[in-house]
């Protein structure tokens, strides 16, 4: 499992990225730690996915990112490993 905390915005994506070797070899990504989201996380995830090749297992995402897959219509797209 990998966690990844604090804000996930435009302004700390990049950041994070340099984490993807990692992000995309755990079995689940653990959102839980996430204060804030915004567009560019939907994108960071979506990016992690292709670079796996396949679905993310994703548990714990917050409210507000939640709100954003499903504006975005990408749920279906990244898997929650809570079921």
């Amino acid at each position: 499992m990998a966690v990844i905390e604090g804000e996930l915005t435009q302004w700390t994506v990049p950041g994070h990225l340099a984490r993807a070797g990692e992000l995309v070899g755990a079995d689940v990504l653990d959102l839980s730690g996430v204060t804030r989201a915004d567009s560019a996380a939907v994108a960071f995830l979506l990016e992690l996915r292709r670079r796996k090749g396949g679905p993310l297992q994703l548990s714990g995402a917050p409210a507000q990112l939640e709100g954003l897959l499903d504006f975005f219509a990408v749920r279906p797209l990244l898997t929650n490993a809570e079921g």
